[in-house]
């Protein structure tokens, strides 16, 4: 993605700051405070210098006390400033990165199955969480250095123009050549520190990939190659990061030049100023003072501009997810779909994926009654899965439209539609958790009875009461410590809790061994009564039953109708069910 302006990337993050406002304000005065108390220590220096230098007389330890009294409240109100910064300032960078995180995973809820189809879940984990991670000394550090030496720079100028103008022009005349190395190194370090964070989010996918594959990597004895996969990506990283290293230790190099110019003529152009009486020795030695002050700030901007940068880095990648449109959203006339019976009606409905130029399907009208049971079958790549995705909205039709009990689909809010849509897929996904939790997905907030009576109705309650912790036993990562059928049954317990009127079944059974299967297929035949029922269906004994049975090719709905009918027919159906029947 073609890198975006800094002045954009601020503009977008300016928001976030509104709301703790109050603490940001304070903060700067904090800041402005401990930048005063420390301007204020050469002005001591120089009286106490001219005093002694020029007239003893007027150096009186009356004058000493006042001053180093002076010196020590002034500490003490620094201290107290400093504490702020450190803390309630951190805090405050903090809860930026809280509120932009929140607002980085609620989009990623928003974002349609294509976009995660491109990209990478260890990608999209590293953005929402090492890459926000520099936001926090973003968000607190940026701001206050600049403001500390915005002010240092202008108070300085002013207090040094005082004591000598030439001097003190000679001094900021390096200022200017300074900026520029730094704008020359800023380009360079950004550009890397955002490779980095495209390296350490492929490592985080392949270190992914691996772990939730490890049963996979140790059945064919491949942790070799996998070792080798992953040291390849993190010698890479190494490269990118050795390459942002170099771009800052020659930023840091450049500035150190400078600062040794702007030490060597306050020396001696200070001491020829000195010679013909046109400084104070005392003025000379103030002067030194804020140049060291100065300097010290440089450094500090110099030292931060690693932290701004990577700063940067991280707010350019969550601004980059942030500004992705969203596909598939609720039409601002969209309300709730109301009470659903489940009547299922498309009409000449076209689907083709927005970076294809095929479609998908063809054409498809469809009228199906409340409690209809439809069976769809045909060759992989005909169209079943996503016929019955546009249902719930996964993808949106390219033509035509579909309507439940009359209404279009696309004037229901996506909350209200997919609520009264349940689906049991082949691949069930078992979040980590317990037993109970994954069960109560269906149904947020439901009671132990509830569940019970959800897991009775789906045959999982015989085998949930044999595991160790019974209801409270813990499923493990994606349900690793259950066995396909077990998963099957708590998936279907879940759609059983929610109650919807439709229901998607997609290849449940597939994957199943026979005894698992049969179990499986009796908690569908349960669910499925009294439901407008969708079955994609890979084993063709598991749908003689359905009312209607349509065979989706590419060329959309080739054949339809009753299991005895399509026999009779002899067409593409009956040539599918006789190959499956002689496996």
């Amino acid at each position: 993605m073609e890198e975006m302006k800094q002045g954009y990337l601020i503009k977008r993050f300016i928001p976030y700051f509104k709301k703790y406002k109050g603490l940001f304000v304070f903060d700067l005065l904090c800041a402005s405070l401990t930048t005063v108390c420390e301007l204020v220590l050469p002005i001591m220096v120089r009286t106490l210098t001219n005093a002694g230098a020029y007239d003893a007389g007027a150096l009186t330890l009356e004058l000493i006390l006042k001053i180093g009294l002076l010196y020590i409240a002034l500490r003490i109100m620094d201290a107290a400033a400093q504490f702020y910064m450190a803390s309630t300032g951190h805090i405050m960078g903090a809860k930026i990165e809280t509120d932009m995180r929140r607002d980085l995973f609620a989009k990623l809820q928003e974002l349609p199955f294509s976009y995660y189809s491109n990209h990478k879940i260890g990608q999209l984990m590293s953005r929402i969480t090492s890459d926000l991670f520099d936001v926090t000394e973003f968000a607190h550090h940026c701001p206050e250095e600049f403001f500390i030496t915005g002010l240092k720079v202008i108070i300085t100028f002013a207090v040094m123009c005082r004591m000598n103008i030439p001097l003190t022009i000679i001094i900021f005349a390096a200022l200017p050549l300074m900026l520029v190395a730094v704008k020359l190194f800023n380009g360079k370090m950004r550009r890397q520190f955002k490779k980095q964070r495209v390296q350490i989010g492929e490592i985080n996918a392949d270190v992914e990939d691996t772990l939730l594959g490890i049963r996979v990597v140790k059945s064919f004895a491949n942790e070799d190659i996998e070792k080798d996969k992953f040291e390849r990506g993190n010698n890479k990283f190494l490269d990118v990061k050795a390459k942002g290293y170099y771009y800052m230790g020659g930023f840091q190099a450049t500035t150190r030049i400078f600062d040794g110019l702007m030490y060597i003529v306050v020396v001696i152009a200070g001491a020829v100023f000195m010679m013909r009486g046109k400084i104070l020795a005392g003025d000379l030695t103030a002067y030194l003072m804020y140049v060291t002050t100065l300097i010290a700030s440089i450094r500090t901007i110099v030292q931060f501009t690693e932290q701004f940068q990577r700063g940067m880095t991280g707010i350019e990648r969550f601004v980059e997810i942030m500004d992705e449109p969203v596909e598939i959203e609720d039409e601002p006339d969209a309300c709730d779909i109301g009470e659903v019976e489940g009547n299922v009606r498309f009409e000449n409905v076209d689907f083709s994926y927005a970076d294809g130029n095929e479609k998908v399907l063809t054409n498809i009208n469809l009228d199906i009654k409340k409690g209809g049971n439809v069976a769809l079958v045909g060759p992989s790549g005909g169209g079943k899965t996503t016929l019955c995705n546009l249902i719930p909205r996964f993808y949106d039709v390219t033509a035509g439209r579909i309507l439940i009990d009359g209404k279009d689909i696309k004037k229901a809010t996506l909350h209200s539609l997919r609520s009264a849509i349940g689906m049991v897929q082949q691949d069930v996904f078992m979040f980590s958790g317990t037993v109970a939790e994954n069960i109560a997905y269906g149904m947020p907030g439901a009671s132990r009875d509830e569940i019970e009576q959800a897991a009775k109705k789906a045959n999982a309650h015989e085998f949930i009461m044999k595991l160790p912790e019974g209801y409270d036993t813990y499923v493990g990562e994606r349900g690793v410590k259950l066995s396909g059928g077990q998963k099957q049954r708590i998936s279907i317990a879940r759609v059983f809790l929610k109650n919807p009127p439709i229901l998607i079944l997609d290849e449940a059974t597939s994957a199943l061994d026979n005894e698992s299967e049969r179990i499986v297929q009796k908690s569908l035949e349960g669910l499925a009564k009294g439901r407008t029922v969708f079955t994609i269906a890979h084993r063709l004994t598991t749908i003689k039953n359905a009312d209607i049975i349509l065979v989706l090719t590419q060329n959309g709905i080739e054949e339809q109708g009753t299991h005895r009918e399509l026999m009779e027919k002899n067409g593409i159906y009956a040539g599918l069910y006789g190959m499956y029947a002689s496996m």
